[in-house]
């Protein structure tokens, strides 16, 4: 099992750099300089099972990233949609990374902040934007969360907390009418 940190996206210029859907809250320790992160790509898709960190930047807002492995936009190109990820071995040596995969998250209760019990998580999405939490509340409705801090402040061993904010989970039950 794996830890996605990002989602590469589209190439951006001719050197190689490609955009980065990040998914990990330490982008600056994660894509430093030298690092060689593991991927994930559709078989055949011809993705380097590994990629070493040539260069990163942020650009209008975006995080650019670049590989030793991948010298032109041609390469960058064939990278699309592939993730870059870290082995669950490795991020349980690492104290610091808060990292959650779907089997970490499945089955767990979800409560609000005063403790009242909404549902159940029953899945994780990952999303182009951000990844969300799938809730199947109480009385059956599938609705979606953000998985951000914000909404989810806490994640415990049973449980998770969500925070939504009012009407949200409203939205799910007037649309399944």
């Amino acid at each position: 099992m794996s830890i996605v940190l990002a989602r590469i996206g589209k190439p951006h210029g001719l050197r190689g750099e490609v955009t980065v859907q990040l998914h990990t809250d330490e982008p600056e320790r994660r894509f430093a300089l030298g690092e060689v992160l593991d991927t994930e790509a559709a078989q055949g898709s011809g993705v380097p099972r590994q990629l070493t960190i040539r260069s990163t930047r942020v650009h209008n807002g975006t995080w650019l990233l670049a590989f030793e492995e991948i010298p032109d936009r041609t390469g960058a190109e064939g990278l699309r949609g592939a993730r870059l990820v870290l082995e669950e071995a490795a991020a349980a040596t690492d104290p610091d990374e808060e990292a959650w995969s779907e089997d970490d998250l499945l089955g767990l209760q979800v409560r609000d902040p005063a403790g009242e019990v909404l549902g159940e998580v029953t899945g994780l999405e990952i999303g182009p934007a951000q990844d969300r939490l799938v809730i199947e509340l109480t009385d059956g409705v599938t609705a979606y969360v953000p998985f951000v801090e914000a909404l989810v402040p806490t994640i415990a061993e049973d449980h998770v907390v969500v925070d939504a904010p009012p009407g949200l989970f409203d939205l799910y039950r007037e649309a399944g009418e």
